[in-house]
């Protein structure tokens, strides 16, 4: 059986999963994976039996991602999963940006007397706002969100180019032809109205708005981040817009000193605040865990390789390690040591680890745990697993 630890409210659809007689949650110390959503990890001391780590959600830098990878602890995410949410917010306060809304609401409000209806007819035009049809949006990093965000802007009549040098397949054919691509991010930020960001926090990302880039801009021009705080340099913002030199500021990360500014929309981190994301991303953390503890398989992982293959062998041995030349041919050779016959194989490599899957028409038990521990014991290997697939096994037998 199975341990399972949750950080959080997961959403029970999610957990629904993790069948009964196969996994036990939140039920012992020794746990097998890891769920969560905004928990931060960073001071959490992770037992030696935690194979897999699963947040909830798109960003991970809530998860010491690179301590866990030198342990051979696998970490999944959940890109796409709450895409149709943030996408739905982005194009709201795009319409906030150029419609004052709120503040003809607010104002409504504040109103008294009989003769409310003329009141509010006689002092509209101080609402008058601009429409977002026909000016340009910029949409930096085109993955499931951005990509969304720029099919959508396009519906609404906007012009929209986007920027991302590396866009996945999957997600180009998804992108309307009508999408100008930018061959460099500077000309999103001379060209552009509005610009939208929709890319990881990494060392490349950091402050990738700033106030260079921010010269660049119209002082007409709006930006907008969902993506992560700390992508936007909060300093260079309040000195642009305080010289008049940009537009407008939305954010979906409270920052004090962002507060208190008409030409700034601070929103408390929305993003991906709906049932219906929160429950999409439960179910897909779900499904990629169990995957992963049952078969070895990993997909949507930030710090290993995709690797799949179908599972029909009694065993299957699981091998991260170290990407060096000739892992493959010193653990073929320790199987066959072993006399056990390889079925099946697949290796694939990511910066400096590899994870190598290996299905084996073997049934004696001894031998597995043999070869696991000699395995193990190889220099350059970080961790090693055998899994029984049962219902084949007992079809051996």
């Amino acid at each position: 059986m199975y341990q399972i630890k949750t950080f959080n409210a997961i959403a029970p659809e999610g957990m629904a999963r993790f069948e009964a007689e196969n996994y036990a949650i939140d039920q012992g110390e020794n746990p097998d994976g890891i769920i969560l959503r905004s928990q931060k990890l960073h001071d959490y001391a992770f037992p030696e039996s935690v194979l897999g780590v699963a947040r909830a959600g798109a960003g991970t830098n809530n998860i010491p991602v690179e301590a866990l990878t030198e342990k051979g602890i696998v970490v999944f995410n959940t890109p796409g999963a709450n895409a149709n949410a943030v996408k739905e917010l982005v194009v709201a306060t795009l319409l906030l940006s150029v419609r004052p809304i709120l503040q003809g609401a607010n104002w409504v409000q504040s109103l008294t007397g009989g003769n409310l209806e003329e009141v509010a007819e006689a002092n509209k035009k101080q609402f008058a706002g601009h429409e977002l049809e026909g000016k340009r949006l910029g949409v930096i990093g085109l993955g499931s969100i951005g990509a969304m965000v720029a099919n959508d802007a396009y519906r609404l009549g906007m012009e929209v180019m986007g920027y991302d040098p590396y866009v996945s397949v999957d997600t180009a054919w998804t992108i309307s032809r009508r999408v100008k691509r930018a061959q460099q991010i500077e000309d999103i930020f001379t060209t552009c109205d509005f610009i939208t960001i929709h890319v990881p926090l990494t060392d490349a990302t950091r402050n990738l708005i700033g106030e260079k880039e921010i010269a660049m801009m119209k002082p007409t021009t709006r930006v907008f981040n969902f993506a992560r705080g700390e992508i936007v340099d909060t300093d260079a913002i309040l000195k642009a817009i305080e010289n008049e030199e940009l537009g407008g500021f939305t954010t979906d990360f409270a920052d004090e000193k962002l507060l208190h500014n008409p030409k700034i929309l601070v929103l408390p981190h929305l993003g991906a605040s709906t049932e219906e994301a929160e429950i999409n991303c439960a179910k897909m953390a779900a499904r990629t865990l169990k995957r992963f503890l049952e078969t070895g398989v990993i997909k949507r992982s930030v710090n290993f390789p995709t690797v799949e293959m179908s599972f029909q062998s009694p065993y299957r041995i699981t091998i991260i390690h170290n990407n060096v030349p000739n892992m493959v041919g010193q653990i073929s050779t320790e199987v066959a040591k072993l006399g056990i016959n390889i079925e099946n194989m697949v290796n694939r490599g990511r910066g400096d680890y590899a994870y190598t899957l290996i299905d084996v028409s073997e049934t004696d038990e001894t031998k597995m745990v043999r070869v696991k521990r000699h395995l193990a014991g190889k220099e350059n290997v970080v961790r090693v697993r055998t899994i029984k697939n049962a219902e084949v096994f007992n079809e051996w037998i």
